[in-house]
């Protein structure tokens, strides 16, 4: 019997946690992770390896090994990314041309490569050759008359519904959460939520083909938000390969940081541009460690596509453009206008879509994804095929409305006429008057404009991928190449004005529509977006536009003044608070006068507080309360009359140990105490096997007062990441403030329905 009471007693009781329990510590699905408990996870581990790579050489490799992971992760996550972007860009090629004609010589050929590679092109009719045929023509042997246009418009529409029905197929089936952008929910992801599967195998392999079925449909997307998904994807593969990273959610978040820089260097051929849009638009946490990751993996992503060369111009980007004339300061006032309509056009784009994807959400419309697709996806085509500048892809019509009119440009808008005595060198064209070409396609650019701008609206956030750079900066693009031929047109028939007497000589080569275009594309890209420094570094680089950097500045920091005179959120953080994700925007304001005893939970008609006590509570008492509550995890006080407060315990830990403690502890039953202290007094030989489960319980839990001001409560839960706050008076337990309370507080200060925000 004395044999039976010193096994009961503290002596030889086993602590279930001396070895883990398998999955603790880890989070449910649509829960916060606890940035300070991985941190100290991190911490533990690191100071262990490092301690035990003394022992031995294996040792000391497996720690080498440890530190250079993580540059292994970046190097694979870039060539991964780089590959895919690389395929899909050539993919999107061909596609978009199957949608006019096919290439008899080689049917994987688009136009331009079909034309190319045959011996029978001349420059002059470099778009036409033998090899290339249109539908008509291959069908019933016209390349003109009405007959012939009719065909071609009808399998325009035909392979444009096809390419989108098989995408929205494949969304529905294989991965819903291959649809959208993908940049709310990493921001969310990243700020510390898990949404499981968003970012598995299945998305990783449906994304990149429906984005090229997508794109190659000729709605008004792009690959680019989506591209960010893709990579972020990439890096969440790659993690699981690396206990550091699989097993700690926090070490996660810093290479899907650095993933989202490489998805917008493969996305815009723009390197330094994707660390900063990571840095400025994207991440919660970027520690130092994580830049020079972030700019290694964007490094590799580049040098990937580089050597794939998808644009076949050897350069990273389809916009890359060389303008030979500076610009001048009197042309600030046009940039600072497109600025303005930048500004405009982000607020009317945010409203009137966060509008129409609340109804999706709230009427029978969200009930037919395929059909909403079908349908945006005929007007689409019905309405894009008569005019040119629609029908092409939207990065083709982003790079001609970016170009400078050279001598050798086909285009209809550098249909200017020439005077037949110039004799100057080939790049230094002076500013000539407009042909009928230039006013025709003024018309078609105008109805474009009017035709992106509203559909636009309704495509963005349908069940199919759907970027939003390319569409915003077509917009501002068509609005700038318009402003810009207007002040060139201006300043050719009236040199003598003052606004252009000092600047613009007769003869001279004063002003470049492609810049104008250059411009509105980055004030509108900003208006929707509301990025500023990265914005600017990525449009210099996808255009090589170095030395326009001061136009550009100009133009993003007026259009984000005046959209943010209208409201602060951008699109990305508009879709946040439209789904509802627990998001805590570190650039949002608190300045209201409330507490922390405001806000803690209970408050006075809720039922008290659920919690654990150090040494009276029984197994079958602590799986009641698991029961009962769905809270994530439970004060543990010294005892229900004192209240003080010991530590706090994780709901899913408990599960776990307990159901461990029963599989592998013999007496362990319903009515055994579990004790949370360090040393457990002797029992009585009759007593039930007790349960030890200090290990679990968190002793430095953070506590605030309840006479704290929110304002430090919403910085504290901003900058540390916290799940929850426990509120103290004098050690004695008051109550707890999660981060759910935090937001619907916010909004409740708002004057928003608090229950709104809350994600389902």
């Amino acid at each position: 019997m004395s044999t039976t009471g010193e096994m009961n007693g503290s002596g030889n009781l086993m602590d279930f946690l001396d070895e883990p329990v398998p999955d603790s510590g880890t989070y449910e699905d649509f829960h916060t992770i606890d940035w300070l408990r991985e941190k100290s996870r991190d911490t533990d581990r690191h100071r262990k390896i490092t301690s035990k790579s003394r022992e031995s050489i294996w040792d000391f490799i497996k720690s080498l090994l440890d530190a250079w992971s993580g540059w292994v992760v970046m190097l694979f996550i870039g060539l991964l990314a780089g590959t895919i972007a690389g395929v899909n860009d050539l993919a999107v090629d061909w596609m978009t041309d199957l949608k006019e004609g096919v290439c008899l010589s080689a049917f994987w050929y688009s136009h331009e490569q079909c034309c190319w590679t045959s011996n029978e092109t001349t420059f002059d009719n470099r778009d036409k050759c033998p090899q290339w045929h249109t539908w008509s023509e291959l069908m019933i042997g016209l390349t003109d008359g009405g007959s012939a246009y009719v065909l071609n418009y009808f399998l325009y529409v035909m392979w444009a519904l096809a390419f989108s029905f098989l995408a929205v197929s494949l969304v529905r089936v294989f991965a819903p959460y291959a649809c959208g952008s993908g940049i709310p929910e990493i921001k969310t992801i990243l700020s510390g939520f898990i949404i499981r599967g968003y970012l598995g195998k299945w998305t990783l392999l449906i994304k990149p083909v429906t984005l090229v079925l997508v794109v190659s449909s000729g709605l008004s997307l792009g690959k680019e938000g989506p591209m960010v998904h893709v990579a972020c994807c990439c890096g969440n593969l790659f993690c699981s390969l690396f206990s550091k990273y699989s097993k700690n959610e926090a070490k996660r978040r810093e290479v899907l940081s650095a993933a989202a820089a490489v998805g917008v260097s493969v996305a815009f051929g723009a390197p330094i541009g994707g660390v900063l849009f990571s840095l400025e638009e994207v991440s919660y946490y970027f520690p130092l460690k994580t830049l020079w990751r972030s700019f290694f993996a964007a490094l590799v992503a580049a040098f990937t596509l580089r050597s794939i060369n998808p644009f076949g111009n050897s350069r990273l980007v389809l916009f890359y453009v060389e303008y030979h004339t500076p610009w001048y300061m009197a042309e600030l006032i046009p940039f600072i206008l497109l600025g303005v309509f930048g500004g405009l056009w982000g607020t009317l784009f945010i409203r009137a879509n966060i509008a129409w994807c609340r109804r999706r959400k709230t009427t029978q419309l969200g009930k037919y994804p395929v059909l909403e697709v079908i349908a945006v996806t005929a007007i689409t085509a019905i309405l894009a095929f008569p005019n040119p500048y629609t029908r092409r892809s939207t990065s083709k019509l982003v790079s001609e409305l970016f170009n400078d009119c050279g001598s050798l440009e086909s285009s209809q808008l550098c249909d200017y006429i020439n005077d037949p005595n110039m004799t100057r060198p080939v790049d230094d064209i002076p500013d000539r008057p407009a042909g009928p070409g230039v006013y025709s396609a003024l018309w078609q650019l105008a109805l474009a404009l009017i035709f992106k701008i509203f559909i636009t609206i309704f495509t963005f956030g349908m069940k199919i991928p759907s970027g939003l750079f390319i569409p915003s900066m077509a917009v501002g693009a068509i609005a700038g190449r318009i402003v810009g031929i207007a002040v060139e047109q201006m300043a050719y028939h009236h040199h003598d004005w003052i606004i252009f007497r000092n600047w613009c000589r007769p003869g001279a080569d004063c002003v470049t529509p492609g810049l104008y275009a250059m411009v509105g594309a980055a004030a509108c890209l900003g208006g929707v977006t509301r990025m500023t420094v990265s914005l600017v570094v990525i449009m210099f680089e996808l255009t090589g536009g170095l030395e326009y950097i001061v136009p550009l500045m100009a133009a993003a920091v007026t259009s984000k003044w005046v959209a943010d005179a209208f409201g602060k959120e951008g699109i990305y953080e508009s879709h946040i608070k439209l789904n509802g994700y627990p998001f805590l925007d570190v650039k949002d304001e608190f300045t209201h006068r409330t507490l922390a005893t405001d806000v803690m939970r209970p408050r006075r008609n809720e039922p008290p507080l659920a919690i654990l006590t150090q040494d009276s509570t029984t197994v079958e008492d602590v799986e009641a309360l698991i029961k009962d509550t769905d809270y994530n995890g439970f004060p543990v006080v010294v005892s229900r009359e004192s209240e003080r407060l010991i530590g706090f315990v994780q709901r899913r830990d408990l599960i776990l140990a307990i159901k461990n403690a029963r599989q592998k502890q013999e007496g362990v039953v319903s009515n055994s105490v579990v004790y949370f202290i360090e040393d457990v007094p002797q029992l009585p030989a009759s007593s039930p096997q007790p349960l030890k489960l200090r290990r679990i319980l968190n002793l430095s839990p953070f506590t605030v007062t309840d006479h704290t001001p929110m304002e430090t409560v919403v910085d504290i839960f901003r900058k540390l990441g916290l799940r929850q706050c426990l509120v103290t008076r004098s050690g004695r337990l008051l109550g707890i403030i999660t981060k759910k309370d935090v937001l619907r507080h916010m909004a409740q200060m708002a004057n928003q329905d608090p229950e709104s925000i809350m994600f389902n």
